[in-house]
């Protein structure tokens, strides 16, 4: 009787591998099953192997065989033989990409399966199929696969950096230890409704001056290189000396219309190593810092961040994640390198034993003072998850507020700019005029 080497899921979603004796394959499924065990792979001692994907019916289950505890779902020997597994292909230059609301719609009805009853890997199945872009669908099955094959899901979605943030793995990954991964999907797919509708209106309140600038930038060379050229050959007929600003705008003119070509090449070339210089880790660990000093901007940037930070831990709480991994978590958020550092030492503090407010006092760019004793009162009674996410919510309220000022103030600021331009432009033709009419006497 042949010998079949098995690998297949057990009843608790951990991973086991053995030999088994059968008359065929047939009947090596049929004891399978009988143990209670879900076939991923199936293979004679000869070395002949074949996957459980065959059309036979207990293969055809695996798909719809998941584990019901995602997060001990691989021991750390199967984690170990799992992270041998090779990351799948990244998509090309020109294939789309995953949006962020197929990723929130993704993560919502995983929550929902999972909430109901649903096994992970048949959530993800289900979520494979109903999936409207072709690119979600080879995604999510990439990750139905690496699930499959013995990763845990944050470990799966780590594999796809471009899709999965690494706050949202760790997010996952918390969810996983915890045993409530349902409960933490639905917190992140309501952290990512949040976040999506705190950035539109910070891209709608800036969308009017970028408007404006881009008018006057607009009429600038409009001015330089159509209308200044006439003017300068009426002053070259009479043969007087111009005054100085007029010299100035007709030499700017010049300049534009002689290497507009080359000014333009040269500020693309500069964007793109200013973008290289901001993505490394000195640069974008000055420009950071840099624009935590900017005034107003600053400011608003260190409450964003505050913002996240407290909407991300009282989140994580809300949903039982212990404090040491809900800070980790929600410290990874905050976006910017220099306040994450910041962080990192009250995390430190924290471990040792001392309370979260007074360990969050050394980060007073994030934390104002009446916000370190809020957050004090609420750790003292009990109540720290809810009083962080009522402190977010206030602080997104004062920053829409803020960003309609600073665009209230913006508008009329960037009217005058144009006009300023516009006016020095038409007085340095004025002025010349007057003089010619003296010479002219």
């Amino acid at each position: 009787m042949p010998t079949f080497q098995y690998r297949a899921l057990q009843v608790n979603g951990s991973v086991a591998e053995g030999a088994i004796e059968a008359s065929g394959r047939q009947d090596a499924f049929k004891q399978m099953e009988s143990r209670g065990l879900r076939p991923i792979s199936l293979s004679e001692r000869n070395g002949n192997t074949k996957t459980v994907t065959a059309p036979s019916k207990p293969a055809a289950k695996e798909a719809k065989a998941p584990a019901k505890a995602p997060a001990k779902d691989t021991s750390p020997k199967d984690a170990k033989a799992a992270a041998i597994v090779p990351a799948p292909a990244s998509f090309s230059l020109g294939t789309p990409k995953i949006s962020a609301r197929m990723l929130e719609n993704f993560t919502r009805l995983l929550s929902s399966l999972l909430a109901a009853g649903v096994p992970l890997s048949r959530a993800l199945v289900i979520l494979q199929r109903e999936a409207a872009s072709p690119v979600a669908q080879a995604k999510w099955k990439e990750v139905h696969d690496l699930v499959v094959d013995g990763m845990t899901l944050a470990d799966a979605m780590a594999k796809s950096p471009d899709v999965f943030p690494r706050v949202y793995v760790a997010m996952v990954e918390a969810g996983e230890t915890g045993g409530f991964l349902d409960v933490v999907l639905a917190q992140i797919a309501d952290f990512q409704a949040s976040e999506k509708e705190m950035k539109g209106k910070v891209m709608t309140a800036m969308l009017y001056p970028a408007i404006l600038l881009v008018l006057a930038l607009g009429v600038l060379v409009f001015l330089l290189v159509f209308f200044i050229p006439r003017f300068q050959l009426v002053f070259q007929g009479f043969g007087a000396k111009l005054p100085l600003l007029t010299q100035m705008i007709i030499g700017a003119s010049e300049v534009l219309r002689s290497y507009g070509v080359l000014l333009l090449l040269g500020l693309f070339i500069g964007g793109y190593l200013a973008r290289n210089w901001v993505t490394s880790p000195t640069g974008r660990r000055a420009w950071e810092g840099f624009i935590l000093k900017v005034p107003t901007i600053g400011s608003l940037v260190a409450q964003f961040a505050m913002s996240r930070f407290c909407r991300m831990l009282g989140t994580l709480l809300g949903a039982g994640v212990p404090l040491i991994a809900c800070l980790n978590v929600a410290r990874r958020s905050i976006g910017n390198q220099i306040l994450v550092d910041a962080v990192a030492h009250s995390i430190d503090r924290v471990k040792e034993g001392k309370a979260l407010g007074p360990s969050l006092g050394d980060c007073r760019v994030l934390f104002s003072g009446s916000t370190l004793e809020m957050i004090s009162v609420a750790e003292e009674s009990g109540k720290l998850d809810g009083e962080l996410i009522r402190i977010a919510n206030v602080t997104e309220g004062d920053l829409d507020r803020q960003l309609k000022t600073a665009v209230a103030m913006a508008e009329p600021l960037m009217l005058f700019v144009i006009a300023a331009f516009i006016g020095t432009i038409f007085i340095g033709m004025v002025i010349p005029i007057f003089t010619l009419q003296e010479h002219i006497k």
